[in-house]
């Protein structure tokens, strides 16, 4: 039998590293914060959010309106394409499969349009929002969505 030397097989990885994709990197406690303009102020008594095009019925909720929803949560990891993670975190809002049956999209709906206020854009197919896998986030491990992580509230789709 042929022998292998000690240590041929790597260093152990400690659990938390084991949750790490390649070339990821844990940021621990901080958060990066990643902009290329000014961070919004958004005023929650004028703020709404929108499901409109391909459904049965287009809505419109106020920001107390979104709050009287039933609440869901993400708990788990996620991981940023500028290759940071961060671990065990927690988001509190809505489910966007809530949303999305309050409005019945159309047989023909196949992808979501998902636009800001500061007029970022992003289409992603249903099957990366349904079933559980994304919400409108309004709250980050318990407290209020801070605007520089797209507070008041941003779409969150942790699996992307």
């Amino acid at each position: 039998m042929a022998k292998v030397t000690r240590g041929f097989f790597g260093r152990r990885r400690s659990a938390a590293e084991e949750r790490l994709p390649p070339g990821q990197y844990d940021v621990g406690n901080d958060w990066p914060v990643l902009t290329a303009e000014v961070t919004p102020r958004l005023d929650t008594t004028s703020w709404t959010f929108s499901v409109e095009g391909q459904v049965a019925r287009p809505m419109t909720w106020t920001w107390d309106e979104i709050h009287a929803l039933p609440a869901s949560t993400y708990s788990g990891d996620i991981h940023c394409v500028t290759t940071w993670s961060k671990l065990g975190i927690s988001f509190g809002g809505v489910a966007v499969d809530t949303l999305l049956d309050a409005t019945d999209p159309l047989p023909t709906a196949t992808h979501v349009l998902a636009f800001s206020h500061t007029g970022y854009a992003t289409n992603l197919p249903l099957a990366d929002v349904t079933g559980g896998k994304a919400w409108v986030a309004y709250r980050y491990d318990g407290q209020p969505l801070a605007p520089e992580h797209g507070g008041p509230a941003r779409l969150l789709v942790p699996h992307l």
